[in-house]
Protein backbone atom coordinates (compact mmCIF):
# COMPACT_ATOMS: atom_id res chain seq x y z
CA UNK A 1 0.00 0.00 0.00
CA UNK A 2 0.98 3.66 -0.32
CA UNK A 3 4.12 4.40 1.70
CA UNK A 4 2.74 7.90 2.36
CA UNK A 5 0.76 6.41 5.21
CA UNK A 6 4.02 5.70 7.03
CA UNK A 7 4.92 9.40 6.89
CA UNK A 8 4.84 10.61 10.54
CA UNK A 9 3.45 14.02 9.55
CA UNK A 10 0.61 12.48 7.54
CA UNK A 11 -0.15 9.93 10.24
CA UNK A 12 -0.29 12.64 12.91
CA UNK A 13 -2.83 14.63 10.85
CA UNK A 14 -4.82 11.66 9.54
CA UNK A 15 -7.20 11.23 12.48
CA UNK A 16 -8.34 14.86 12.53
CA UNK A 17 -8.25 15.29 8.77
CA UNK A 18 -10.31 12.18 7.94
CA UNK A 19 -12.75 11.94 10.82
CA UNK A 20 -16.42 12.17 9.94
CA UNK A 21 -19.30 13.86 11.76
CA UNK A 22 -20.80 11.34 14.19
CA UNK A 23 -24.11 11.11 12.32
CA UNK A 24 -22.32 10.51 9.00
CA UNK A 25 -20.12 7.81 10.49
CA UNK A 26 -23.18 6.07 11.96
CA UNK A 27 -24.95 6.29 8.60
CA UNK A 28 -21.98 4.68 6.85
CA UNK A 29 -21.74 1.94 9.48
CA UNK A 30 -25.45 1.23 9.12
CA UNK A 31 -25.18 1.13 5.34
CA UNK A 32 -22.18 -1.22 5.35
CA UNK A 33 -23.72 -3.57 7.88
CA UNK A 34 -26.99 -3.64 5.91
CA UNK A 35 -25.13 -5.21 2.97
CA UNK A 36 -23.84 -8.11 5.11
CA UNK A 37 -25.36 -11.28 6.53
CA UNK A 38 -24.40 -13.58 9.41
CA UNK A 39 -21.22 -11.76 10.37
CA UNK A 40 -19.19 -13.06 13.27
CA UNK A 41 -15.86 -11.67 12.05
CA UNK A 42 -15.37 -8.68 9.79
CA UNK A 43 -12.03 -7.69 8.33
CA UNK A 44 -11.12 -4.15 7.34
CA UNK A 45 -8.09 -3.97 5.06
CA UNK A 46 -6.28 -0.63 5.20
CA UNK A 47 -7.91 0.21 8.52
CA UNK A 48 -5.80 3.32 9.06
CA UNK A 49 -6.51 4.86 12.45
CA UNK A 50 -9.49 2.59 13.07
CA UNK A 51 -12.35 5.04 12.50
CA UNK A 52 -14.53 2.49 10.70
CA UNK A 53 -13.44 -0.48 12.82
CA UNK A 54 -14.78 1.10 16.01
CA UNK A 55 -17.95 2.36 14.31
CA UNK A 56 -18.71 -1.09 12.87
CA UNK A 57 -18.10 -2.72 16.25
CA UNK A 58 -20.77 -0.44 17.71
CA UNK A 59 -23.13 -1.12 14.83
CA UNK A 60 -22.60 -4.92 14.86
CA UNK A 61 -22.51 -6.03 18.53
CA UNK A 62 -22.28 -9.70 17.55
CA UNK A 63 -19.13 -9.29 15.47
CA UNK A 64 -15.40 -9.31 16.05
CA UNK A 65 -13.65 -6.69 13.91
CA UNK A 66 -10.09 -7.18 12.66
CA UNK A 67 -8.37 -4.07 11.34
CA UNK A 68 -5.29 -4.74 9.19
CA UNK A 69 -2.90 -2.05 7.98
CA UNK A 70 0.71 -2.13 6.75
CA UNK A 71 1.60 1.01 8.71
CA UNK A 72 2.68 0.41 12.31
CA UNK A 73 2.31 4.16 12.89
CA UNK A 74 -1.33 4.07 11.76
CA UNK A 75 -2.04 1.06 13.96
CA UNK A 76 -0.57 2.84 16.97
CA UNK A 77 -2.95 5.74 16.32
CA UNK A 78 -5.83 3.28 15.94
CA UNK A 79 -5.07 1.70 19.32
CA UNK A 80 -4.87 5.17 20.87
CA UNK A 81 -7.99 6.70 19.34
CA UNK A 82 -10.28 3.76 18.55
CA UNK A 83 -9.62 0.94 20.96
CA UNK A 84 -12.63 -1.33 21.43
CA UNK A 85 -13.05 -4.68 23.22
CA UNK A 86 -14.18 -6.39 19.99
CA UNK A 87 -11.63 -4.78 17.67
CA UNK A 88 -8.16 -6.20 17.05
CA UNK A 89 -5.57 -4.29 15.05
CA UNK A 90 -2.94 -6.30 13.20
CA UNK A 91 -0.09 -5.41 10.84
CA UNK A 92 -0.39 -6.83 7.35
CA UNK A 93 -0.67 -6.08 3.65
CA UNK A 94 -3.65 -6.56 1.35
CA UNK A 95 -1.80 -9.25 -0.61
CA UNK A 96 -0.54 -11.06 2.51
CA UNK A 97 -3.27 -10.98 5.14
CA UNK A 98 -2.42 -12.38 8.60
CA UNK A 99 -5.56 -14.57 8.71
CA UNK A 100 -6.38 -18.20 8.00
CA UNK A 101 -8.40 -19.49 5.06
CA UNK A 102 -12.15 -18.85 5.28
CA UNK A 103 -11.88 -17.23 8.70
CA UNK A 104 -13.87 -14.07 7.92
CA UNK A 105 -17.54 -13.54 7.08
CA UNK A 106 -17.15 -10.08 5.58
CA UNK A 107 -14.53 -7.53 4.58
CA UNK A 108 -14.31 -3.80 3.97
CA UNK A 109 -11.99 -1.77 1.76
CA UNK A 110 -12.68 1.89 2.49
CA UNK A 111 -10.78 4.44 0.37
CA UNK A 112 -8.09 1.82 -0.19
CA UNK A 113 -8.26 0.33 -3.70
CA UNK A 114 -6.34 3.20 -5.33
CA UNK A 115 -3.44 2.56 -2.94
CA UNK A 116 -3.13 -1.15 -3.76
CA UNK A 117 -0.10 -1.95 -5.93
CA UNK A 118 -1.73 -5.18 -7.17
CA UNK A 119 -5.53 -5.30 -6.94
CA UNK A 120 -5.73 -8.79 -8.43
CA UNK A 121 -3.38 -10.15 -5.75
CA UNK A 122 -5.47 -8.40 -3.09
CA UNK A 123 -8.65 -9.91 -4.57
CA UNK A 124 -7.14 -13.39 -4.42
CA UNK A 125 -6.10 -12.88 -0.82
CA UNK A 126 -9.51 -11.57 0.21
CA UNK A 127 -11.15 -14.54 -1.50
CA UNK A 128 -8.83 -16.79 0.51
CA UNK A 129 -9.76 -15.37 3.93
CA UNK A 130 -13.49 -14.96 3.23
CA UNK A 131 -15.85 -17.90 3.57
CA UNK A 132 -17.98 -18.82 0.54
CA UNK A 133 -20.93 -16.45 0.54
CA UNK A 134 -19.01 -13.87 2.58
CA UNK A 135 -19.32 -10.33 1.30
CA UNK A 136 -16.79 -7.65 0.44
CA UNK A 137 -17.78 -3.98 0.53
CA UNK A 138 -15.58 -1.55 -1.38
CA UNK A 139 -16.01 2.14 -0.57
CA UNK A 140 -14.25 4.21 -3.21
CA UNK A 141 -14.77 6.57 -6.12
CA UNK A 142 -14.34 5.13 -9.59
CA UNK A 143 -12.46 7.10 -12.23
CA UNK A 144 -15.47 8.14 -14.28
CA UNK A 145 -17.25 9.57 -11.23
CA UNK A 146 -14.49 11.50 -9.46
CA UNK A 147 -16.43 14.39 -7.91
CA UNK A 148 -14.95 15.15 -4.49
CA UNK A 149 -15.26 18.75 -3.25
CA UNK A 150 -11.45 18.88 -3.16
CA UNK A 151 -11.27 19.22 -6.95
CA UNK A 152 -13.15 22.52 -6.84
CA UNK A 153 -10.22 24.12 -5.04
CA UNK A 154 -7.33 22.02 -6.38
CA UNK A 155 -8.41 21.13 -9.95
CA UNK A 156 -4.93 19.74 -10.71
CA UNK A 157 -5.73 16.87 -8.32
CA UNK A 158 -8.45 15.59 -10.65
CA UNK A 159 -5.91 14.52 -13.27
CA UNK A 160 -3.69 13.11 -10.52
CA UNK A 161 -6.52 10.96 -9.15
CA UNK A 162 -7.69 9.92 -12.61
CA UNK A 163 -4.33 8.17 -12.94
CA UNK A 164 -4.67 6.46 -9.54
CA UNK A 165 -8.31 5.41 -9.31
CA UNK A 166 -9.59 2.50 -11.41
CA UNK A 167 -12.60 2.75 -13.68
CA UNK A 168 -15.64 0.77 -12.56
CA UNK A 169 -15.12 -1.90 -15.22
CA UNK A 170 -11.46 -2.32 -14.25
CA UNK A 171 -12.29 -2.62 -10.58
CA UNK A 172 -15.00 -5.21 -11.14
CA UNK A 173 -12.77 -7.21 -13.50
CA UNK A 174 -9.96 -7.29 -10.94
CA UNK A 175 -12.22 -8.74 -8.26
CA UNK A 176 -14.42 -11.06 -10.33
CA UNK A 177 -11.60 -12.60 -12.36
CA UNK A 178 -11.34 -16.40 -12.17
CA UNK A 179 -14.78 -16.44 -10.55
CA UNK A 180 -13.49 -15.31 -7.14
CA UNK A 181 -16.31 -12.86 -6.50
CA UNK A 182 -19.73 -12.12 -7.93
CA UNK A 183 -21.14 -8.59 -8.13
CA UNK A 184 -24.10 -8.07 -5.82
CA UNK A 185 -24.66 -4.33 -6.11
CA UNK A 186 -23.00 -1.08 -7.21
CA UNK A 187 -24.48 2.20 -5.97
CA UNK A 188 -23.62 5.63 -4.57
CA UNK A 189 -24.01 7.08 -1.09
CA UNK A 190 -23.31 10.61 0.13
CA UNK A 191 -22.96 11.99 3.63
CA UNK A 192 -21.78 15.28 5.14
CA UNK A 193 -18.04 15.51 5.75
CA UNK A 194 -18.14 18.98 7.29
CA UNK A 195 -20.73 21.26 8.87
CA UNK A 196 -19.81 24.09 6.50
CA UNK A 197 -17.00 25.35 4.28
CA UNK A 198 -15.11 26.80 7.25
CA UNK A 199 -14.84 23.35 8.78
CA UNK A 200 -13.91 21.87 5.41
CA UNK A 201 -11.17 24.48 5.09
CA UNK A 202 -9.73 23.49 8.47
CA UNK A 203 -9.84 19.83 7.45
CA UNK A 204 -8.06 20.37 4.14
CA UNK A 205 -5.49 22.68 5.76
CA UNK A 206 -4.15 19.65 7.64
CA UNK A 207 -3.15 18.03 4.32
CA UNK A 208 -4.18 14.70 5.79
CA UNK A 209 -4.97 13.07 2.43
CA UNK A 210 -2.02 11.52 0.64
CA UNK A 211 -3.06 13.16 -2.66
CA UNK A 212 -1.96 16.54 -1.32
CA UNK A 213 1.61 15.26 -1.53
CA UNK A 214 1.34 15.66 -5.32
CA UNK A 215 1.04 19.45 -4.95
CA UNK A 216 3.80 22.00 -4.63
CA UNK A 217 3.63 24.43 -1.72
CA UNK A 218 2.51 27.16 -4.12
CA UNK A 219 -0.24 24.97 -5.61
CA UNK A 220 -1.52 24.01 -2.18
CA UNK A 221 -1.52 27.64 -1.01
CA UNK A 222 -3.42 28.73 -4.15
CA UNK A 223 -6.13 26.14 -3.58
CA UNK A 224 -6.48 27.08 0.07
CA UNK A 225 -6.83 30.73 -0.97
CA UNK A 226 -9.64 29.76 -3.38
CA UNK A 227 -11.41 27.98 -0.55
CA UNK A 228 -10.86 30.91 1.82
CA UNK A 229 -12.57 33.12 -0.70
CA UNK A 230 -15.72 30.98 -0.59
CA UNK A 231 -15.91 30.42 3.17
CA UNK A 232 -18.01 33.54 3.98
CA UNK A 233 -20.54 32.66 1.26
CA UNK A 234 -20.48 28.93 1.96
CA UNK A 235 -21.37 29.43 5.62
CA UNK A 236 -24.92 30.18 4.56
CA UNK A 237 -25.23 26.89 2.66
CA UNK A 238 -24.56 24.51 5.53
CA UNK A 239 -23.19 20.99 5.32
CA UNK A 240 -20.69 19.85 2.71
CA UNK A 241 -21.46 16.43 1.22
CA UNK A 242 -19.05 13.91 -0.26
CA UNK A 243 -20.28 11.05 -2.43
CA UNK A 244 -18.71 7.61 -2.71
CA UNK A 245 -19.29 4.61 -4.92
CA UNK A 246 -20.10 1.42 -3.03
CA UNK A 247 -19.35 -1.95 -4.60
CA UNK A 248 -20.74 -5.06 -2.91
CA UNK A 249 -19.24 -8.39 -3.96
CA UNK A 250 -19.96 -11.92 -2.76
CA UNK A 251 -17.34 -14.61 -2.39
CA UNK A 252 -18.18 -17.34 -4.87
CA UNK A 253 -18.30 -21.00 -3.92
CA UNK A 254 -15.25 -23.01 -4.89
CA UNK A 255 -11.51 -22.41 -4.57
CA UNK A 256 -10.15 -18.88 -4.08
Amino acid sequence: MDVAHSDPRLVAAYERGNDLPAASLRAWAELISSQLTEVRRLLEVGAGTGIFCAALAEQMPQAEIVGVDPSELMLAEAARHHAHPRVRYRPGAADALPLTDGSCDAALLSRVVHHLPDRVAAARELARVLRPGGRLVIRTTVRERLDSPVYRYWPELLAHDARRFPAEAELLADFTGDGRFEVTRVFSFAQPIARDLAELRDRYALRAESKFGALSEAEFAAGLARLDGEVPVGAAHGEVLERYDVVVLERAAGPA
